[in-house]
């Protein structure tokens, strides 16, 4: 490997800290182990040879995975674990996070997880930087940061968040239509673009423009808002969790729009925990 990318005997050998005479001869055994010429020796270094760039693809990837294998059980050794650190918003906090998470730590027991709640927005920040391994930010953004990779794990539909003595409070369902010109509470954008722009363009959709009396960074500060009477909202099913009490009413929408949300990973991580949650996620373990 070191005489392929080197092109040349000498610096391989002085980054492999071995005389060239005893590098010359391991390559010489390999080639008559495997039959065939490697390297084309010429006057100023190597070149590969056709069979030798077969070979030097083939097996590239090895000696990383020795190193891997290497390091982990080493770690197994020690007593160690590896670290799965994942973000998420608090409004996915419920049945479906916990279920994925409990799949995680029964298929892998010895890896450790590290969980942090946070904003959208702050979470893959914190993906992209490194920080985290990966997140629940919410909804997929509406362009796609570069590095990052998305996965669908959980859909639901919006619902109508309405105060208890509302006049809308006694229906079954509603349409969208039927909430023009109320004063709603919502999810700011800044803390939330992907989910703030569902909002207005589902209302779009429906005829009329959202009239945005309140804003809060979560969807559980907005439920509240809802229940102190400070307007409506359109919010997640699963936000009904975290209304207790009598003060809000949950009301279906007709033909409801969903919401699907979405796993982030950095595009390029190595082969990890990282990894084996997203295999878990693909395969419906959410």
């Amino acid at each position: 490997m070191a005489v392929a990318e080197e092109l040349s005997f000498t610096r391989a050998a002085s980054k492999l800290r071995l005389a060239q005479p005893p590098l010359s001869r391991h390559v010489r055994t390999l080639e008559e182990k495997i039959g065939a010429m490697l390297f084309d020796r010429q006057p100023r270094g190597v070149l590969l040879t056709a069979a030798g760039q077969l070979f030097y693809e083939e097996t590239r990837t090895v000696l990383p995975q020795l190193r891997r294998a290497g390091e982990t059980t080493r770690r197994f050794a020690a007593g160690q674990t590896e670290r799965l650190r994942l973000g998420f918003v608090s409004a996915v906090l419920g049945p479906e996070l916990s279920d994925v998470l409990k799949r995680f730590r029964l298929r892998y027991p010895e890896v450790q997880l590290v969980i942090r709640d946070g904003l959208p927005s702050e979470l893959e920040d914190a993906v992209r930087r490194g920080e985290l391994d990966g997140a629940f930010p919410g909804l997929r953004p509406d362009t796609n940061a570069p590095g990052l990779v998305y996965l669908p794990w959980l859909t639901e539909p919006l619902a109508v968040f309405v105060p208890a003595d509302h006049p809308l409070g006694s229906r079954a369902s509603l349409t969208l239509k039927e909430l023009a010109g109320e004063p709603m509470v919502a999810v700011s954008n800044e803390a939330a673009p992907a989910f703030a722009s569902l909002v207005r363009s589902c209302c779009a959709e429906a005829g009329f423009r959202p009239r945005i009396v309140g804003e809060s960074a979560r969807g559980q500060a907005v439920a509240v808002m809802v229940a102190a009477g400070s307007g409506i909202a359109l919010l997640p099913t699963s936000l009904t969790r975290v209304v207790t009490g009598p003060s809000v009413v949950v009301i279906p929408l007709k033909r409801a729009p969903q919401v699907t949300h979405v796993f982030v990973r950095r595009r390029d991580g190595a082969d990890g925990p990282a990894q084996a949650f997203a295999r878990l996620i693909r395969s419906g373990g959410g």
